[in-house]
């Protein structure tokens, strides 16, 4: 992909001069972005989708000024008629579920796909909506049925906002539009975090897809990642232990008799101390967490064992698999590996373009070429890749015999 070329998608703008003007710095609204752009499935079909049990959906209502909101799953009969006013449909995650909705994502390629979370659907009937908002994270809201109207306006950082009191939604309590746009199918509109929206159906059947990206608070990032590293250097711990014929617990053998005892015990102190410094002491440790961490698929995500296929005939990844890189390993479905030589080159090659022709898949090392019919037969690959799949420029240069750990 030329980063300087310029794209119909971003108004004429490259996805250098986008990501310098506008990203996580100012809106940005595009007449006819996508001008074929159609519903990724039809009003019946995501009407089925919402009643499903592995699929996150939300029923939003208002009705003479009150808001209601129902989580899914969602059967036919709990929805109200298409034709009644005030309702919103939205379902989340539909790049997991339906082809044509994770096809969308690859026009999206300009971004690092680890902060992708996903493509959310929203169907409205006339004077649909969730209210005046804010998100956290950066947003291209797409239209690609009927009509909707955008009132937008910068707020106040997220953990400032007012929000309404006693209503089931976060909604802005707050509220002064700088923008008031309508948009036809083909118009995308672009919001980094921070920006107050409210999106109104008009006229009702009306579809919009949102790409979403994730924004973790540096909190909860380094609680998955310290878990991630406490529960494997846990593992380490025990096996030395078992090895030596011990145990690896704190031991206080000098610990003298305290006429204190609600006092925290320096030496536990002292091992705790240690404790967490070992964790990010060892090599690349982090680095190699926040790689499984950012590559763990959603709760609700499962994969259905393959069947019988050869990795050697081309491969692509499951639209549930998430697969990154960094310069030492591989990660793919919370899992990590080291990878050095054509290998690591083919493995990126599959991560950046998803998937890997066989003629690429054949120029793998023999364990490599295991470890891939392994996530084959697992579901987290599929196999065969389509023409024009798996290539990339420059990834015909020569480099040197793979390696994979």
């Amino acid at each position: 992909m030329d980063l300087n070329e310029p794209l119909p998608l971003l108004g004429g703008l490259s996805a250098t001069r986008f990501m310098r003007r506008h990203w996580q710095k100012k809106p940005l609204l595009v007449r006819q972005a996508w001008p074929d752009a159609v519903p990724p499935l039809s009003r019946a079909a995501l009407f089925d989708l919402a009643g499903r049990d592995d699929v996150e959906s939300r029923l939003v209502q208002q009705q003479a000024g009150r808001w209601q909101v129902r989580q899914g799953p969602l059967p036919r009969r709990a929805l109200p008629p298409a034709g009644r006013p005030g309702w919103t449909l939205l379902v989340q995650g539909l790049d997991l579920h339906v082809p044509a909705a994770h096809a969308m994502l690859s026009r999206f390629a300009f971004l690092p796909r680890a902060r992708l979370d996903d493509l959310m659907l929203s169907w409205a009937s006339d004077t649909g909506g969730v209210g005046p908002h804010l998100d956290s994270y950066d947003v291209f809201l797409l239209q690609v049925q009927g009509h909707r109207r955008w009132r937008v306006g910068p707020c106040l950082r997220p953990g400032q906002a007012a929000w309404q009191p006693g209503l089931p939604l976060k909604i802005l309590r707050d509220f002064e539009p700088l923008h008031d746009w309508v948009l036809a199918p083909g118009d995308m509109l672009y919001l980094p975090p921070g920006w107050g929206h409210d999106g109104v159906a008009v006229g009702g059947d009306c579809m919009t897809c949102s790409v979403g990206f994730r924004a973790p608070t540096p909190g909860a990032l380094a609680a998955e990642l310290l878990q991630r590293l406490a529960d494997e250097q846990d593992d380490e711990d025990l096996t030395r232990a078992a090895a030596r014929g011990g145990q690896a617990l704190y031991r206080d053998p000098g610990q003298p008799a305290t006429a204190t005892p609600g006092a925290v015990p320096p030496a536990l102190q002292a091992f705790a101390r240690q404790a967490v410094s070992r964790l990010l002491a060892a090599p690349q440790a982090l680095e190699r967490a926040l790689g499984e961490v950012l590559t763990e698929p959603k709760p609700q995500v499962w994969f259905a064992a393959g069947a019988d296929a050869d990795a050697r005939q081309g491969v692509r990844l499951a639209a549930a698999t998430r697969m990154a890189y960094d310069a030492r390993h591989v990660y793919i479905n919370g899992e990590s590996f080291r990878a050095g030589g054509r290998d690591a080159r083919l493995m990126r090659q599959l991560a950046d373009t998803q998937a890997l022709a066989a003629r690429d898949c054949a120029r793998l090392s023999p364990p490599a070429r295991a470890l891939m019919q392994d996530w084959l037969d697992s579901g987290w690959l599929l196999p065969g890749a389509s023409p024009g799949e798996g290539q990339q420029a420059g990834c015909s240069a020569p480099v040197g015999p793979g390696s994979l750990t």
